[in-house]
């Protein structure tokens, strides 16, 4: 730690005697080990330490324990010795060719051949443990090394005869742009090597590793393929020949067409389908397809791979199938930039979505169904037919039945179908010709019989109404009845606590948001003959009216105080907004007295509820809320009601009076909603809001 912490300009005159003493006195105890290994490593551990005894201690240790090592009989532990003073004492002369041309010596010798023979290791295998130790050298060696250096050093490997074992450590040691940059001269030393000795498709594969970093010369590419192919395609093992194959399919795929890579994957499927070989290498297959959708990311060029899909066919176990699945699915939403309708690519990717679907089971994870889904989603947002809408329809009705387990997916479709009769309006201007009006009648019945196989509620409540006004804007009115009839039936079975992002929560606030959006609506949508003034908004009150609301819960008074706004707005002469093409009640009706008269008596119905509810807050813990919706009421009244009308002006000065009663009301908002009231009653015919300002007092802020 101190030689660490030490700086660039130490030297041993910085260090007092006492220290040099203990210094010295360490190496002369390692000196009296005995066994060479131990005290080669203990001297080796603190070489550093030198620079406590002279500016020269480690130059001059190293030649020793360089020496040492060529005492050390086993090669293979020499070797790693050798890596070990590398790892402590970087530094290049130290390791020339002499120091391998003994080491392969030892290999080679009786000794070690005999002492394998006892042992029966093979020398391939036996080899292979060298590789290590032997990249880490040359890795020393080559560390930020000049190019001549590396071109010496490459000469004296094939000096040596081309050993294959220091070839395969070069290659994984230097450059890749100084392998690549020579790939056919590496090529012809790897053709001259022992067959016998280290295996040459380790050698092609240490090659690849190199090409999938570097490019070689343009002119070079195709032979160096044939020549690494043809030592491949021999291999017998699976295991070998898969491994070295994943390598040199990046290398196909970086510089080549298709044809290459389909008869590169040809190849791998005649290796690796007898006796089900593919089944242990998996992750190279796997690795594979990873890699040729990483350079063919078109598509329709990718599946126009003959062999593309019978590769696919090896992965048999499901969830490794899954897995891969989601690659290409992954990899198409990601790369592809425009729809398609290119039946080819639909058909493949069909297939891959509904393998992805199909692993789905009670067991899946949440969060595994919602990537699959998100995936398939993906996929059918870029699918159109451009203008042959019945084709787009006809491929999600059929996505319909390949997906049904997912409700995302379902969902999704419900969405695209409603787009697609909403773009069938903008093709038509609105002016649905019978043709036309049937196909949106019939993405209209898609919509009506999917949104019931789901389960979340609010999905199928909004679902309804979304489907509902895609009718309307269609003209469908008899299918838009249905959907909000639909709707309404369904808010008796919303329960009191729903599920969000895994926490249950109350459904309160959600289902006051859901009718809330209804209402307005409902504004728009004419009656049917056959039912009866305001049909729809009866049901919905009387479905309200019987839901069981929690007991702390004031949202049934202001879903009841949006119904007012609601029915308000029905007695206007023109109404706010319409549909186009759709006659709504203010034109059904024209103003009707007896229409005002229904509209009246629902709003007297209304208010009698809202009231009876504010005189049950009257307990002492509740006042705060009685005064804060007395409140709303009373806005509700100014910013909706007619208050010429004198019950109904007497009816807001008593809430106004009632919110202030106890002390609850905040002052500022009172103050401000009076001067709102006084401003009002300067615009025309708003003289009557003089009045009212005058009749309402203000609780005093002491």
């Amino acid at each position: 730690s101190c030689i660490q912490s030490a700086s660039n300009n130490f030297s041993p005159e910085c260090v007092n005697d006492t220290a040099k003493e203990t210094c010295l006195n360490w190496f002369f105890k390692i000196a009296s080990i005995r066994e060479l290994i131990p005290r080669f490593y203990v001297e080796a551990a603190i070489l550093k330490c030198n620079k406590f005894l002279s500016k020269t201690g480690i130059s001059e240790c190293l030649p020793r324990l360089t020496s040492m090592i060529r005492g050390i009989g086993d090669p293979l532990v020499a070797v790693y010795a050798r890596a070990y003073l590398c790892r402590v004492a970087p530094i290049k002369y130290l390791f020339t060719t002499t120091c391998f041309c003994l080491l392969f010596q030892q290999i080679h010798g009786d000794t070690v051949q005999n002492q394998l023979v006892v042992q029966c290791v093979e020398i391939p295998l036996y080899l292979t443990l060298y590789s290590p130790a032997i990249d880490w050298i040359l890795q020393c060696i080559a560390y930020r090394a000049p190019e001549i250096l590396l071109t010496e050093m490459m000469e004296r490997c094939k000096k040596l005869g081309n050993n294959a074992l220091l070839l395969n450590s070069v290659m994984s040691a230097f450059r890749a742009e100084f392998i690549a940059a020579r790939s056919m001269d590496f090529i012809g030393m790897i053709k001259e090597c022992d067959e016998s000795g280290f295996p040459k498709h380790l050698l092609f594969r240490s090659l690849g590793l190199n090409l999938a970093l570097a490019d070689p010369p343009e002119n070079d590419r195709l032979q160096i393929l044939n020549e690494a192919w043809k030592v491949i395609t021999k291999l017998k093992n699976p295991q070998d020949y898969i491994n070295c194959a994943e390598v040199w399919v990046e290398y196909t795929c970086r510089h080549f067409t298709k044809r290459e890579v389909n008869t590169v994957l040809a190849d791998v499927i005649k290796h690796m389908t007898p006796d089900r070989a593919f089944e242990d290498a998996y992750p190279q297959l796997q690795s594979i397809i990873q890699k040729v959708i990483t350079y063919i990311y078109d598509f329709s060029l990718l599946f126009s791979v003959e062999k593309f899909l019978p590769f696919l066919d090896m992965f048999q176990k499901e969830s490794v199938r899954v897995e891969v699945c989601k690659c290409i699915m992954e990899s198409f939403i990601k790369h592809q930039q425009e729809s398609t309708k290119d039946p080819v690519i639909l058909n493949a990717l069909l297939h891959i979505c509904k393998t992805m679907h199909d692993s789905v089971n009670a067991l899946t994870l949440e969060d595994e169904k919602r990537m699959l889904a998100t995936l398939i989603n993906g996929f059918i947002k870029m699918v159109s037919f451009g203008r042959d809408f019945e084709q787009q329809l006809s491929f999600y009705v059929e996505a319909r039945s390949m997906f049904c387990n997912l409700e995302p997916v379902l969902v999704q479709l419900i969405h695209s179908v409603n787009q697609l009769a909403m773009e069938t309006r903008k093709v038509m201007k609105g002016n649905h010709s019978r043709k036309t009006a049937a196909f949106v009648r019939a993405c209209v019945a898609f919509c009506f019989i999917t949104i019931p196989s789901l389960s979340s509620i609010f999905t199928r409540l909004n679902l309804y109404l979304h489907s509902g006004q895609v009718a309307l804007a269609n003209q469908c009115l008899s299918q838009a009845d249905a959907f909000f009839k639909a709707a309404v039936s369904l808010v008796p079975e919303v329960p009191k606590m729903i599920s969000v992002d895994g926490k249950m929560r109350p459904s309160d606030a959600f289902l006051l948001e859901f009718l809330c959006n209804f209402f307005s609506t409902l504004l728009v949508v004419p009656d049917h003959p056959e039912q009866g003034v305001l049909f729809l908004v009866r049901g919905l009150l009387n479905v309200i009216q019987d839901y069981t609301w929690e007991d702390n819960s004031d949202d049934k008074i202001r879903i009841y105080t949006n119904v007012l706004h609601l029915l308000s707005a029905m007695t206007q002469e023109a109404y706010i907004y319409h549909v186009d093409k759709v006659d709504s009640n203010d034109t059904l009706y024209g103003g009707d007295s007896k229409f005002l008269t229904e509209i009246n008596k629902l709003c007297e119905t209304v208010i009698a509820q809202i009231l009876d509810h504010l005189k049950t807050l009257g307990k002492e813990e509740t006042l705060k809320r009685q005064s804060q919706l007395a409140l709303y009421f009373f806005n509700t009244i100014l910013a909706h009601g007619d208050l010429r009308n004198n019950k109904l002006n007497q009816l807001s000065v008593n809430l106004w009076n009632l919110a202030q009663k106890h002390g609850f009301a905040d002052t500022k908002t009172m103050v401000k909603t009076l001067e709102y009231i006084k401003r009002r009653s300067n615009q025309p015919e708003m003289s009557h809001f003089t009045d009212l300002a005058l009749r309402l007092p203000l609780q005093s802020r002491t």
